[in-house]
């Protein structure tokens, strides 16, 4: 059941042809939130893309009857523009309700719907079904919902019905001459607070309208700013990007926001928990006043309500679940047991063999522990691979698609890339520690009992976890506040997840039939600041053996300059100066003094290699006379002839002094 509130929709009216007119009606008075609520009695579409996940807008909806698809406009074929983010099949297969409204009957654009409706996504979920009424007339929104109900259709579909396609904007400027669509700057921005989840939302946004051509850029750190900046010169319609990255270029001037008509703020809260809310609210600063604001977050904390009474304009609050209604998904099989540190990575192989295993996350708090457990498992013979902060972003999006496409089978990761991971084949999640909050905990597990399917969620808690553990199972109402002690030899944990008796901790030759992690390709541009061919090597890479110094190319050096110095006493040029220095400088009486002063001939000594050389390492010149000798500061002594040259050296140095003074 449903329960409506009045709603203002004087921001957009629609015209006789049944589209959405972009004149802005004055900003009315800031309100309190209106909150929706829907009794969602069938099961959530876990398969949908959200905001923790990757999946693509496949998975908002699911496949219905050829009548229902044949609501999409046919003669629609407009080919689309060159995106920048390559849009990729979308997948459906979700349940639905069978009463729930189209997109064609909620007055969406026929060629999204068309977009949509090839992967069979047809009907709406409970959050699209109240956001997109609301959206679609213009009215700020907060979407809240749990994970894997569908999110980013419930933004991105209004969001590609509020931009003008460049096919439908003026083909000539007030002058008459051509306009050009590489001068197009964006018309909406989406806000995210991680780099897959970035990559995701772009290629979810681009599949659905890939009708429209509708330009759309994924903006993010980690990789070079150079592909970046060439993508926002060639025009784009919608950029989706994290906040560091954003404000980044927005302060140089590279991306233009003034023109911007759409903001969402996906995963709000997440953005909060890494320190991004100062960020974000410096970008809503540079965005036009008149604006539609729409923020999804899975909770509600005070800094994220008090930043939408500031930035959000009378916004309608939605809740697409029971207001009691738990926040774990009631097909995912949770098990629980106390494990010694010492044991951990014993039990996990273990885990790792269970029946009818397949796609297993496994996540940890801190990347040392993430990457020694990866490290652990493929010497051990698993398919794994980690996902952490230490990686480069191009060997994060490797294992990740090589996850995907099942080249890999074990993934371990930290908490922040829970966020942006959602792959609907996951069977089991394993929480090698335990997580810090019920929060964290939700988002970790929801990455399996998805699409329909059922999953099991194993959580590995020491002794020194116990008091975290009990305040996540009372926070949750799990009712496991004593974990059962379990070690890799224990009966109920063969017995529990059907286990072999003759499991070991190596995985056994004949199943590992996986292709690995090194079987995907690896791109480098994803790096930023890498090295690249023709940059010199320093002479500790030369020194260390480094493979990259075999591929670098040196530059050549070019010919070296002579060094002539001059040395003087009170302003007299004494031994070794350049020829005729003195000559202008001092009369006669100086130059003898100066002559005077210079050093005596000083005893030969045979060097190493049998050739005559002087003491102080320099013989005379073919003129006769002999530099001046280099002064060594520190250092160990020099060879042969040491005090001889000393006793010299001394003596002359006496002797300049007596006749400067």
């Amino acid at each position: 059941m449903v329960r409506t509130a009045p709603r203002r929709f004087s921001r957009q009216a629609r015209s006789r042809d049944g589209r959405w007119s972009e004149e802005p009606a004055p900003a009315p008075a800031r309100r309190e939130a209106i909150i929706l609520s829907v009794e969602n009695d069938t099961p959530e579409n876990p398969d949908s893309s959200d905001n923790s996940t990757e999946a693509g807008p496949a998975a908002e909806g699911t496949a219905t009857t050829v009548a229902d698809a044949a609501a999409v406009d046919p003669t629609v074929d407009a080919t689309p523009a060159d995106d920048v983010v390559e849009a990729h099949p979308l997948q459906a297969g979700a349940p639905v309700k069978e009463d729930s409204p189209t997109f064609a009957e909620l007055g969406v654009r026929p060629e999204i719907v068309k977009a949509l409706a090839e992967a069979g996504i047809v009907r709406t979920f409970a959050i699209q079904e109240l956001t997109l009424p609301l959206a679609l007339a213009g009215d700020d929104i907060i979407g809240q919902a749990r994970t894997g109900m569908g999110k980013t259709l419930g933004f991105g579909v209004p969001l590609l019905q509020r931009v003008i396609p460049p096919s439908e904007q003026p083909a000539a400027n007030a002058e008459g001459e051509a306009a050009d669509r590489t001068k197009d700057v964006p018309q909406a921005l989406v806000v995210v607070p991680t780099r897959e989840l970035c990559v995701q939302v772009a290629k979810d946004i681009a599949d659905a309208g890939k009708h429209l051509g509708i330009r759309v850029t994924a903006i993010y750190g980690g990789r070079a700013y150079e592909p970046q900046l060439a993508a926002l010169r060639k025009g784009v319609d919608v950029v989706v990007g994290t906040p560091g990255r954003l404000l980044d270029l927005a302060e140089q001037r590279h991306l233009v926001l003034g023109r911007v008509k759409a903001l969402v703020l996906d995963e709000a809260d997440e953005m909060l928990d890494l320190g991004f809310l100062p960020d974000v609210e410096r970008i809503m600063r540079m965005l036009p006043e008149q604006r539609h604001t729409m923020l999804f977050s899975a909770t509600m904390p005070g800094p994220i309500i008090a930043l939408s009474r500031a930035f959000l304009n009378r916004p309608t609050h939605i809740r697409a679940e029971e207001a009691d209604q738990g926040s774990i998904h009631e097909r995912t099989r949770q098990l629980v047991y106390r494990a010694h540190a010492m044991d951990k990575v014993e039990l996990l192989t273990r885990v790792l063999q269970a029946k009818d295993r397949g796609l297993t996350m496994i996540f940890a708090r801190t990347k040392r522990t993430v990457q020694r457990v990866a490290d652990d498992l493929a010497d051990r013979g698993f398919a794994a691979a980690a996902v952490h902060g230490d990686l480069g972003q191009s060997a994060r999006e490797q294992a990740l698609r090589a996850f995907r496409a099942g080249k890999i089978d074990v993934l371990v990761a930290t908490d922040v890339a829970a966020r942006g991971i959602d792959v609907t084949d996951v069977t089991h999640v394993v929480n090698y520690q335990c997580p810090e909050d019920s929060k964290t905990y939700v988002h970790r597990i929801g990455r399996t009992g998805r699409a329909g399917k059922e999953g099991v969620a194993v959580t590995l808690v020491d002794w020194d976890e116990m008091p975290r553990w009990k305040m996540v199972s009372d926070d949750l109402g799990l009712g496991i506040e004593e974990p059962v002690e379990t070690y890799s030899t224990s009966d109920h944990l063969y017995a529990e997840l059907e286990i072999p008796t003759s499991a070991t901790g190596r995985l056994p030759r004949s199943k590992r039939t996986r292709a690995g992690l090194d079987a995907e390709y690896v791109d480098p541009e994803l790096d930023h600041g890498g090295r690249k061919r023709g940059d010199r090597v320093s002479g500790r890479d030369r020194k260390r053996g480094d493979d990259r110094v075999e591929d670098a190319v040196l530059a050549p050096r070019g010919p070296r300059r002579p060094r002539e110095r001059t040395r003087s006493r009170s302003g007299v040029s004494v031994a070794g100066a350049p020829e005729g220095a003195t000559a202008e400088a001092v009369d006669t009486g100086s130059s003898a003094v100066a002559t005077q002063a210079q050093p005596q001939t000083q005893p030969q000594s045979q060097g190493p290699e049998g050739d005559a050389t002087a003491t102080n390492g320099s013989g005379p010149r073919p003129d006769g006379t002999r530099p001046r000798r280099r002064r060594r500061r520190g250092g160990r002594g020099r060879a042969g002839g040491q005090g001889a040259g000393q006793a010299d050296t001394e003596q002359a140095s006496a002797g300049s002094d007596a006749a400067a003074s």
